[in-house]
């Protein structure tokens, strides 16, 4: 078993490839092999989000802090709000981040395949992040 307290993971910012806006993972963890299980708490600052992207087995975001938005591709965009549990379907292009005007943090874990957990694809536009 392997526990990490609260504030020994070093944060770092999310890349610019995968997420617009500032990002910033608070803590990392995965299985070890043979699980592939990865996950991470990442904040989100109001007007931050991810990319459009999908998991090849769907992932699970929990809403710790704050307020904020989701939407899969072809439906609206929906309020995610702290205590909520959302659950992303497989291989479904979706995006998920800040509202414009408060920020919000998230636990994701997804599963992956030969060490893929996302397959990260453009940026949401502002016109697709407001409406």
């Amino acid at each position: 078993m392997r526990i990490t307290r609260k504030g020994e993971f070093p944060g770092f910012p999310g890349s610019p490839d995968n997420f617009t806006g500032d990002v910033t993972f608070t803590d990392i963890y995965m299985t070890d092999e043979p699980g592939r299980i990865v996950g991470g708490t990442v904040k989100f600052s109001a007007g931050a989000r991810t990319h459009w992207h999908s998991h090849p087995f769907g992932q699970i975001l929990i809403v710790t802090e704050g307020t904020g938005w989701t939407q899969c591709e072809g439906q609206e965009r929906v309020e995610i709000n702290e205590g909520d549990i959302i659950t992303c379907p497989s291989d479904i292009r979706h995006w998920h981040g800040a509202t414009s005007a408060t920020g919000m943090t998230h636990i994701a874990v997804a599963e992956g395949i030969d060490g893929a957990y996302a397959d990260w694809q453009e940026p949401v536009t502002d016109e697709q992040y407001l409406n």
